[in-house]
């Protein structure tokens, strides 16, 4: 087995003619027996990575998958590819599931789907040891980790039985994993020795901006946006259902615009999906629950109304744009007020700690069902759903939505449970340094991903590689007097480099009459123009530590002669009395919230 009867079978097992960038050597790896973990993003062709592998090594695939639609998508396209693929989870009954039992024993299968749950089973891991698969499969594998954005506990157990169903090989599968979330899959799953596959996250085609601007502001500016032909196909997202329903109705004056949140029936999600997949409309607006699935090729633009919850979010939802390997944008709308509507989310996604373990010291230990047990005073419906949640992920508790619940003896969820709360917080400062950052914005995505991969690279797409081109607005070139605040800055480091930033602020004043604000905005400048790097440095004074920012000149800093300084600042710094007139107007709309 080896690169021949991959390709082979590439061609006339799935009748592809070649391989996507990458699929190759990961498709390798696994036909050679290594364990992987392959992060690549949506898109990107991630499934053919086990499914042509488990085809070439012979016997049955498992694939363990967290998502019921997913999988039946999957088996869907593998059955129509002429392969023996079926499913076991619990929206099956249990007739089909007991014939696609004996399937699987009778070797009948090229690929077997199960839900990660169905491994809680009892006798249902024992079950598949009966028969060894020919290779193992853990996809959407970001679940398996409690610093990943959707941690699934019951991901946790595909470790525990692992061992039982070897010696096949195992690939896992993610879009979304950061340095982090990557250590951690492959420790909770004992891939000591995996072959790690970390690519594809660059995007040559995708040019990102971030726009500071007040959310009464947001909905003007998306209007004139969308009103360029090349936006469109685009996909605004919001972060809460009222406000995708209201903005929805304000575009459709101009644009066939649906929308597409959680609380919609089943039967109008699928109404407005089919819309905008097919063309009939040009615009949807929607919360994070639109997106899993979507491999619509032409979507040139991505709009985000308000801050994400996560830079892998951001990423991920970012990624859906400019498939057909097309120039594509993605605007990113913020201000430091969006940070009090995540923080309100993590309330209610992180109730506080004592009233957990009040909850919990009233569950029985044996299996219970919802209506016997009393909700905490002053906690809604939905935030109750949070607290089983939380307590369920930490292993406090047993939640079953047939069962009911149990108490469990669980002595350290306390303690990770605080961790993980720690860590969203986090996640929420991550958002917000990539949205004020001065560097390269594709740079600093894969950063978080791929260290590697990021390097040195400039996409020179993005607002701060290419301010010129920017759509979103929140850049404007600097006016003469502000060039020449630059010019004395990167003199007054050429005379001494490494300055921190109060000192050369106190240099600078004592030539020009400079503030704090237009200092800021003019720093800024440099270090988005490649002028200066800012580095974050502290140093001990009276037994405590503090920071400050070390400014260096770069080596195009040192080359610069102060002549003709292309730079662009912030457009609602403050203003100097010759900043050119600002075409931007006021929008009337608004959204209220974030």
């Amino acid at each position: 087995m080896g690169d021949e009867a991959l390709r082979r079978a590439l061609t006339e097992r799935f009748g592809f003619g070649s391989f996507r960038k990458h699929q190759e050597e990961v498709c390798a790896a696994c036909v050679a027996g290594r364990d992987v973990l392959l992060v690549m993003p949506t898109g990107s062709g991630k499934s053919l990575c086990y499914q042509l592998p488990g085809i070439v090594r012979g016997g049955t695939t498992l694939v363990i998958s967290p998502l019921i639609a997913l999988i039946e998508d999957q088996v869907s396209k593998l059955t129509s590819f002429g392969f023996r693929a079926d499913r076991i989870h619990s929206n099956r009954d249990r007739g089909d599931s007991r014939s696609t039992s004996g399937a699987y024993l009778r070797g009948e299968l090229d690929f077997l789907f199960i839900a990660p749950e169905r491994l809680s089973v009892p006798g249902f891991p024992e079950f598949i040891a009966r028969r060894k698969p020919g290779l193992i499969a853990i996809d959407e594998a970001h679940c398996i980790s409690q610093w990943g954005h959707d941690f699934r506990p019951d991901y946790r157990l595909i470790g525990r039985w692992l061992p039982m169903l070897r010696p096949a090989p195992a690939i896992a599968l993610t879009a979304t994993a950061t340095r982090r979330v990557q250590n951690d899959i492959v420790d909770a799953l004992g891939l000591d020795n995996a072959s790690r596959f970390i690519r594809g996250f660059w995007r040559d085609n995708l040019a990102c901006e971030g726009v500071k601007l007040p959310s009464a502001q947001r909905v003007g500016r998306l209007q004139t946006l969308l009103g360029r032909p090349d936006s469109l196909p685009a996909i605004v997202y919001v972060p809460t259902r009222a406000m995708a329903e209201e903005l929805a109705a304000l575009l459709r004056g101009k644009l066939d615009a649906v929308t597409y949140h959680a609380g919609m029936e089943s039967s109008a999600r699928t109404r407005a999906q089919d819309a905008f997949m097919s063309g009939r409309s040009a615009v949807i607006v929607a919360t994070v629950a639109f997106g899993m699935g979507v491999d619509k090729p032409d979507i040139r633009t991505i709009v985000h109304m308000s801050a994400p919850q996560s830079v892998e979010n951001y990423y991920q939802e970012i990624g859906r744009a400019g498939r057909d390997g097309k120039p594509s944008r993605a605007i990113l709308f913020y201000s430091w007020a969006d940070k009090k509507l995540l923080e309100f989310f993590h309330e209610n996604s992180f109730p506080p700690v004592e009233k957990l373990a009040q909850f919990l010291g009233t569950v029985p230990r044996e299996w219970t069902t919802l209506d016997k047990v009393a909700r905490p005073p002053d906690v809604t419906e939905e935030n109750f759903e949070a607290f089983l949640k939380q307590l369920h992920n930490h292993g406090a508790l047993e939640w079953s939505p047939t069962l009911g619940i149990a108490r469990r003896a669980g002595k350290h969820w306390v303690e990770r449970y605080l961790k993980q709360e720690e860590h969203k917080r986090y996640q929420t400062d991550e958002v917000f340094r990539y949205a004020e950052s001065n560097r390269c914005r594709m740079n600093e995505l894969v950063g978080y991903f791929s260290a590697q991969e990021a390097g040195e690279k400039r996409c020179g797409l993005c607002d701060n590689c290419a301010p010129a081109s920017v759509r979103g607005g929140g850049l404007r070139s600097a006016v003469p007097r502000e060039r020449a605040i630059a010019s004395s800055m990167l003199s007054l480091l050429i005379a001494r480099d490494g300055q921190a930033a109060g000192m050369l602020l106190t240099s600078l004043a004592s030539r020009k009459s400079v503030g704090r604000s237009e200092f800021e905005a003019i720093l800024a400048a440099l270090d988005r123009a490649g002028l200066v790097c800012i580095s974050r440095e502290s140093y001990t004074r009276d037994g405590k530590e503090a920071q400050y920012r070390k400014i260096l000149l770069t080596r195009s800093g040192r080359r610069n002669n102060g002549n003709d300084l292309d730079i662009w600042v912030d457009a609602d710094s403050i203003a100097p009395a010759d900043r050119p007139a600002t075409r931007r107007r006021k929008s009337r709309a608004g959204l209220g919230g974030a």
